[in-house]
């Protein structure tokens, strides 16, 4: 297998899918549930742009757990989430992709481009989302939720994994596309081309203002 030029990593929520979120959710309530008995809501919270653990966490601490509590079951937690999910969502997801998507990746792909995840999902529910969109066999890694504590950090283990397993050629270019602020500072504190996309929750304007590479 040659080795590519360029690593085009892709967030998920916003910016391959819109809309297809409610299992998602339902996933971590239901996760939380299972392991500490509590009930818990996601009402009122902003999610876009938010880790998974930093959901779980927020939604722990909201039921009246311990600070202690949370750090201590927090990645059993995180287990029974993404069994949730992968339990109960066969729902097919194509109809919630992005305009354009598959296009995109096809393309990406026919260029000799890497195309990997960095996402806030946790992994099980963001490789079963690319599966019930019909985008599995686009990407070849992913950095998620529970492997890191911040986006910056995850969009740094992506690349890290490309060149480790010999998909990326020391000092090939390496993009981010997402539909948050996050994503672009992602980008911008390892250095990566930023490029973000009007199809999530975040206005255009509002995106400009922080000054993507690509918008």
């Amino acid at each position: 297998m040659s080795v590519a030029e360029s690593l085009v990593l892709f967030d998920i929520d916003g910016t391959l899918l819109r809309g297809a979120g409610v299992h998602h959710k339902n996933a971590l309530i239901e996760g939380i549930r299972q392991i500490t008995g509590r009930e818990t809501t996601l009402e009122g919270l902003t999610t876009s742009g938010m880790l998974d653990r930093d959901l779980i966490a927020h939604m722990l601490r909201a039921s009246g757990e311990s600070e202690r509590k949370v750090r201590r079951t927090l990645r059993e937690v995180m287990d029974a989430c993404q069994g949730a999910y992968v339990a109960n969502c066969s729902l097919d997801l194509s109809p919630f992709l992005c305009a354009g998507v598959a296009d995109a990746l096809a393309a990406l792909k026919a260029r000799g481009a890497v195309l990997g995840l960095v996402t806030g999902n946790l992994s099980a529910i963001g490789w079963r989302k690319m599966e019930l969109a019909g985008l599995r066999e686009y990407f070849s890694l992913g950095a998620f939720a529970e492997h890191g504590r911040t986006r910056a950090r995850l969009a740094l283990l992506a690349a890290r994994q490309a060149k480790k397993e010999g998909l990326l050629r020391n000092g090939g270019r390496i993009s981010l596309i997402g539909d948050h602020p996050n994503d672009v500072q992602a980008a911008r504190v390892n250095g990566f081309q930023s490029v973000a996309v009007a199809t999530g929750v975040m206005p255009f304007e509002e995106l400009k203002a922080v000054q993507p590479d690509v918008l």
